[in-house]
Order: C-alpha cells, then structure tokens, then sequence
C-alpha cells in the first residue's frame, strides 16, 4: 500500500505529465483496415468511433460533454500558434482533430495549369505537415474543401494527389482525405482515377445524404469514406416562396431531419462510414444567421443539440431545448410566400413549447432579405436587422409593420434561460 505522501507524489507527476501535454506526446498512429468487407479506423491500434462536428475550439468543453470527441477545421492558414492553440485545446479536452489544409478552388480563381503556382501551393503545404504532424490530436489531414464546386479542370486532383504523397513521405502516421459537395459520378471517378494516394473521399451532403445508397450503389462505389459535413436541409435544396426566397425549417423540424439522417442513413453504412462530422457546432451567416448552426449568436444550444447529445450517448440531456411547433405571419405560414402593403400592420405568432416546463422569453427580429450568392460556404456578411418595425417583439404575438417595398425575413427566438433556445423565420415581400 502506498503512503499519502506516495500518492501525493504520484498525482503530482501525472498532473505535471498532463501540463505538458502535446509538449513532450508523440504522434498517434491512425490506420484504417479491413477484415469481411468491414473497413474501421483505428487509432493507436484501437477501433476509433468518431463522434463529430465542424466547430473552432470555443465550444470544446459543451461539445465533449455532449459526448463528441472528434472535430474538423476548414484551414491551416491562421497563424502557425493560432492552430497549435487549437490543436493544443483538443488535446487537453480528449479531442481530436481532422485538420484541413486549405487547398485554392477554381471558383477563386486558382489556375491549375499554372505549374509554377500548384508547385509553390505544394511547398506551403509541405512547412504546414512539417509543422503539425507530431501533435497527438491529429486524426487526419484533409486536402482541401469542397474542391468540385465550380470545377472544370480535373488537374485539381493531380495536385490533390501529389499533396497526399508529399504527407505520406513526410507524416506515415496520418491518414490524408479530400472533401467533396455531395455525390457525382464524375467527381468520384476524377479523384479515384486522378488521385490514388489518398486513403478515402469524404463526402458532404445535407438533403442529398439521403440519396446517398442509391447513388453509391448505381456507382458501385464500396469503398470506405466519411462524412465530413452534414446537417440541416440546405437552401439549396428546399422549396421557394414564389419570389425564390429559401424557406428554412424551424429548429425543431431541422432536429428531425439529424435523427432521421443518422438512424436512415448513416448507421446503415456502418460497414464503410469511418466517421462523420455534424455541421456546425457554432453559428455562421449563410443565407441566414440560423440556417446551419446549432447554436445561435450568443452560443444557446438548439434541439439539434438534444438529438446529437442522443445519439453521441444514448440519453437525452437533463435538460432540452425548446421546441417551436409553429410560425405564422398575417395568418399564413412561411410556405404560404406572405404579401404585405408598405406601412400595413400584420400579427406574426409562434408557437413553442418547453419539454421541462422552464418559463421562455421571445424576441423577434426583421433583416432585409440576404441577396448573396456564395457557393459553398463561403464568407458572407452578416445582415444587419431593422429596427422601428416590431411592436411586442418581447411577446408570443407581435405586430409587424411592414418597410419599405423589398423582401424581408422575420425571425424569432425563444430562450429557456437554461443556455438553450428554439428558433424560427418567415420570408415576407413587400409591395407598394
């Protein structure tokens, strides 16, 4: 038996050990195998089920206790103490990480018959492998974002490859990934023939995941791959009021759409899917301030929150988010492509409910209608609301005065005061 004084020096060595962290660990090898048409990650010789989310570090500590483990960035390209302070936070919190390397989109303006510039990419790549390779929480590196989108000239792929090979010489402990926008037959074979060297495709997919048997089956595509993004229908995707304004689920109906996705489809892959990665674990403007995070502006969890909790531990968190069970505008909802008159009043309603009964407070915004057409996501300003056009905009029921003749959207939230929320919006245009 060991004295007090032992113990004491034996949880101060494992606390000194644990304070240096990345410091003094070495790389965790990362392998994928194959036994019976079964592929698996491992990780140190171990199976590894990736628990995941697209997300920065500044909601780590939430999202491990949710249950995830795994994260994914978009970019190397901050400063080189910016990503080991990201690397750094995954360690210390159990997490590891798929780094992206940001690899330039034809979309951009990236030439990929300029040798010259691919060689010079190539070069900058090669410092960024050097200089995180060794960190434990690296998972996987990941070639660029999204690459098909917009692309005509498949030598994306050659460079794609000749980057994959560069990181095997260099880092045998990594496996290397590129993302793709969906699911297309010609995208898959370009990499597949193109780009040899890479250990499996990654896909990202909202509504299209739920094609995603079918397609891969009329493919015959078996091999083993991820799911680096998936999340909320995207606007992309659903129906349009009939001036073409997306209208968006409400927080609850995009809940059932991360349960019906994960149960569906991606638990049926279970021999092939390595991982998959919920997009976003934060908030972003894309078309609106809500449309893919499943937290909002000021980090109050949504129901998507719940149902990940749900399916990361088997339980459903203490406490839940409200639920929105619906939205009306001048008595229509928001697929019914709602008309006001300027300086007309109408009633907006919302109807929300608390599974724990906890009391909820409403606000209501307007902003002018996004008019950006950005691609993949891609940086987009944030909308700044109009004030002056919302009476009650604290209560169940608010009047709305409608501006001057354009396309708006109404927003509105609901908090339960326990760092969750619900939230809803409805499209309206403005006529003279």
């Amino acid at each position: 038996m060991k004295t007090p004084q032992a113990m004491l020096l034996v949880l101060l060595t494992m606390a000194a050990i644990s304070a240096v962290g990345a410091e003094t660990a070495g790389p965790v090898k990362v392998e994928i195998v194959e036994a019976g048409g079964r592929y698996q990650l491992l990780r140190g010789g171990v199976p590894y089920k990736i628990k995941g989310a697209g997300m920065a570090v500044d909601h780590i500590v939430a999202f491990t206790g949710h249950g995830g483990n795994s994260i994914r960035n978009w970019t190397t390209g901050n400063e080189p103490q910016d990503i080991m302070e990201f690397l750094d936070q995954a360690q210390a919190n159990d997490v590891t990480v798929m780094l992206c390397l940001p690899m330039q989109a034809e979309r951009w303006g990236f030439d990929y018959d300029d040798e010259a510039a691919v060689a010079a990419q190539l070069e900058a790549f090669r410092g960024e492998v050097m200089r995180y390779r060794d960190h434990p929480a690296l998972l996987a590196w990941i070639i660029g974002n999204e690459l098909n989108h917009g692309y005509t000239n498949p030598r994306v792929y050659d460079a794609v490859n000749d980057v994959a090979r560069m990181i095997r010489e260099l880092d045998p402990y990594h496996p290397t990934t590129t993302t793709v926008a969906g699911f297309f037959d010609n995208v898959v074979a370009d990499i597949l023939s193109r780009a040899p060297d890479l250990d499996f495709i990654s896909f990202q997919a909202y509504g299209m995941l739920f094609a995603f048997p079918e397609l891969m089956e009329k493919a015959g595509f078996d091999k083993p791959f991820m799911v680096t993004e998936w999340g909320a229908i995207g606007y992309w995707e659903v129906g349009k009021t009939d001036w073409g304004a997306p209208i968006e689920a409400t927080s609850s109906q995009k809940a059932d759409v991360f349960m019906r996705a994960n149960r569906n489809i991606l638990e049926q892959f279970d021999d092939r899917l390595l991982g998959s990665y919920v997009f976003f674990w934060g908030q972003k403007q894309e078309r609106t301030p809500t449309w893919f995070g499943l937290l909002t502006e000021n980090g109050e969890e949504t129901e998507a929150v719940d149902v990940m909790h749900y399916i990361w531990t088997g339980s459903w968190p203490d406490n839940r988010a409200p639920q929105v069970r619906k939205i009306l505008l001048a008595g229509k909802d928001p697929a019914a492509s709602v008309r006001l008159k300027t300086g007309k009043r109408a009633r907006a309603r919302v109807a929300v409910v608390d599974p724990d009964g906890d009391p909820l407070t409403i606000r209501w915004e307007l902003k002018p209608e996004s008019q950006a057409t950005q691609v993949g996501g891609d940086f987009e300003e944030s909308i700044v609301s109009l004030d002056g056009f919302i009476d009650d905009a604290d209560s169940w029921t608010a009047k709305v005065t409608a501006p001057a003749p354009g396309a708006y959207r109404l927003f509105v939230y609901a908090y339960d005061g326990q760092g969750h929320a619900a939230h809803a919006n409805i499209p309206f245009l403005v006529t003279e």
